[in-house]
């Protein structure tokens, strides 16, 4: 894939140098999770500034909200939106993780 789509929150950093792999939508699910667990992105700012500090890939669990989110659910988070695409984790990876694991016994069992 080469081309770029989507909007800068979402988009990972690999795709701002137009070579990427299915592992560009585990990062944007880091950001949605990321989302849902605190209510806000992990990057803000202008598009321009938003797509900085994507290229960078750094980011960190800002806010006292975060006290509250398990550590699991954070490492599930961390694991998702790791820069280097080769070390994300994969769907079968994520799914298998212990917070979402949790959290499916927990729901539907």
């Amino acid at each position: 894939m080469h081309a770029m789509y989507g909007t800068p929150y979402y988009i990972a950093p690999e795709v701002l140098s137009g070579n990427y792999t299915e592992k560009c939508d585990m990062w944007s699910i880091g950001v949605i999770l990321y989302i849902t667990l605190c209510g806000s992105p992990p990057f803000n700012g202008s598009d321009d500034q938003i797509i900085a500090k994507v290229k960078r890939g750094t980011w960190e669990f800002r806010g006292q909200i975060w006290n509250n989110i398990s550590d699991e659910a954070k490492d599930l988070v961390t694991k998702l939106m790791t820069k280097n695409p080769m070390e994300r984790l994969t769907a079968v990876d994520a799914l298998a993780h212990p917070w979402i694991k949790e959290q499916v016994k927990t729901k539907f069992n």
